[in-house]
């Protein structure tokens, strides 16, 4: 079992029970004592538990990462590859939106680092939390890139937590872009990262308009958690093979969908 299967396990066992013993959580995850303590260790770091003697109790704000028993989260190099020239196609689409002096929100993920490719040169200011976006930027003297605090996801290269979100309630931008693990065919624009699902929903506050990014394995895609309704968009991205039907219930909410 890794670790993040592990950190999954312990905070659903803690929000049925309220309070776990190192010793209970041990024989239930069939590891030894001292790497739950290094586990609630970390935990208690991220504000995902409260580390008590002998144990620990659920934070009031602790989420983790949905379990996906199947595989593990796959490193952001990894779903990079994957599909890489519809992501292409998006980008190219999505640089087209944007004005010059305007300021940007860049969600993390792949598609979000094709765009920050394609801004490079531009007089714009760029937000975001995302390493990649980062990368990608860092040595551009016409951007004005602006990095969002956190705690380090690094199989993501994303920063995350309360000290992202609480960055975003300072943020007031022209355009955000957008990404998702998944769009229902009733509309939800939907993620498969409790970490993740909060500060998607705090950037959407942040924009005056908000363009999401989604190729057409997102339709449906994965994921459970609700992020907003495709109401909630202004513009939608995608490309060609993206389910019909989900894009005419769009097209019926006054949104403007982009085919790449």
């Amino acid at each position: 079992m890794t670790s993040r299967k592990r950190h999954a396990k312990i905070v659903e066992s803690l929000r049925s029970t309220g309070v776990a013993s190192v010793r209970e959580l041990a024989e239930n995850l069939q590891v030894s004592e001292s790497t739950i303590r290094r586990d609630l260790t970390l935990l208690d770091r991220n504000g995902e538990l409260v580390r008590t003697y002998g144990g620990a109790a659920m934070s009031p704000r602790g989420t983790v990462e949905p379990v996906d028993e199947e595989a593990d989260e796959a490193p952001f190099d990894v779903v990079a590859s994957r599909q890489a020239t519809l992501k292409t196609a998006m980008a190219e689409e999505a640089v087209k939106l944007v004005e010059d002096d305007s300021v940007i929100v860049l969600d993390i993920g792949t598609t979000p680092r094709a765009i920050a490719r394609r801004l490079r040169g531009r007089p714009v200011t760029v937000i975001t939390s995302s390493l990649a976006v980062l990368d990608e930027l860092r040595d551009d003297d016409a951007v004005r890139l602006v990095m969002l605090g956190g705690v380090l996801r690094r199989n993501y290269q994303s920063l995350v937590g309360s000290l992202t979100e609480q960055a975003l309630r300072q943020v007031s931008a022209d355009l955000l872009f957008l990404s998702c693990t998944g769009v229902r065919p009733g509309g939800h624009v939907v993620d498969n990262m409790a970490v993740e699902a909060p500060l998607k929903q705090a950037m959407i506050e942040t924009a005056g308009k908000v363009v999401l990014v989604a190729d057409e394995t997102k339709f449906p895609g994965t994921g459970s958690l609700r992020v907003c309704s495709l109401s909630d968009i202004d513009v939608l991205i995608s490309t060609s093979g993206a389910d019909p039907d989900t894009l005419q219930l769009y097209r019926e909410a006054d949104g403007k969908v982009i085919l790449a």
